[in-house]
């Protein structure tokens, strides 16, 4: 029996680039989100904030990297209709990027009284990232609708997706830090629960009534039944949040860490939810992931690319997180 490459190997390709797009939303997100809850906390909480991501956020963004890459040499149809679509957001994101990369460093050599404005700047930058990618996931869900109703919609999508950043950041807090800080982090997990809990519903909501054949694989039957345990799984992940943020003495006890494992597996439900919903397409009713894939033989010479590289990037994170686990402690330069 021989393999059909032109059938599996844009489906590997695009199995790579959602890997690639789900960990650098769990991952990078995290650091966003503290970036956006930076202002709230005085200067020497900041530094521990700052300190909790420092190993981390650069390498973090590696993922966003491969996941555009993948989607430019081996979906470049795609990739031409996407970033055309949303050539502002994209630029938006860009900038707030570069603002973090800047801040981050210049915060922590800047006399004392310019570090104020590198914090600014910081949480500038991962606001405006944030916002960007939310409003590039409403449009794109929207399959690129700019009429009144799908700029709306994608408005309210930019403006709560940053709430899933932010609990993110909430659990990566709880685990990483203590005393005060720890205490603050539960708080804000508690007000980010329910604007994350409106972008899912409202993106939820809209992907069906958008196009008919996603209504169709989530409202016949059997396809109800079976796939009913998603919706469920992300409620049950939803209450295990609040359980652990509304009682301190889970957190004391040293479970506080299931708080971010919950909201990285809401993130991954929601994740695949989202992706069975759109399969075959990668430009919802528009395109699909054959018609925009390149040649075989440029997916074939470049799988071998991927093949080398992405295992390293994966062994490098669990490296990188093992060596740098535990609570984070005040910066520290210099001898």
């Amino acid at each position: 029996m021989t393999i059909d490459w032109a059938h599996w190997l844009p489906m590997a390709f695009m199995a790579v680039m959602g890997l690639c797009m789900l960990i650098y939303v769990i991952l990078d997100g995290y650091d966003l989100g503290v970036g956006m809850l930076l202002p709230l906390v005085p200067d020497d909480d900041k530094d521990i904030m700052v300190s909790s991501i420092g190993p981390f956020w650069d390498a973090n963004e590696t993922w966003l990297v491969l996941g555009v890459g993948v989607l430019l040499v081996a979906f470049p149809r795609a990739h031409g209709v996407v970033l055309s679509a949303l050539y502002l957001p994209t630029l938006a994101m860009l900038v707030g990027l570069v603002l973090r990369g800047v801040s981050f460093d210049f915060r922590v050599k800047a006399r004392d009284e310019h570090k104020a404005r590198w914090n600014q700047l910081f949480f500038a930058g991962s606001l405006v990232t944030s916002i960007a990618q939310g409003w590039m996931l409403g449009s794109y869900v929207l399959g690129f609708d700019h009429s009144a109703w799908g700029l709306l919609f994608s408005a309210v999508i930019a403006l709560t997706l940053p709430a899933v950043y932010i609990l993110l950041a909430c659990g990566w807090l709880i685990m990483k830090t203590e005393g005060s800080l720890q205490a603050r982090a539960a708080v804000w997990a508690r007000r980010a629960l329910w604007p994350m809990a409106l972008s899912l519903a409202l993106i939820s909501v809209a992907t069906p009534l958008v196009s008919r054949s996603v209504f169709d694989k989530w409202f016949t039957m059997p396809e109800f039944f079976l796939l009913l345990p998603i919706p469920i799984a992300c409620l049950l992940g939803f209450w295990a949040i609040h359980h652990v943020v509304t009682r301190p003495g889970i957190i004391a006890a040293g479970y506080g860490w299931t708080a971010f494992v919950a909201t990285a597996g809401i993130v991954v439900l929601a994740f695949f939810g989202l992706a069975y919903s759109i399969y075959p397409y990668i430009v919802i009713d528009r395109m699909t992931l054959w018609e925009a894939a390149a040649s075989v033989e440029a997916l074939g010479f470049m799988g071998v690319g991927v093949a080398v590289v992405l295992p390293v990037i994966i062994a490098y994170t669990i490296f990188m997180y093992y060596v740098f686990h535990g609570k984070a402690s005040a910066l520290r330069y210099g001898l």
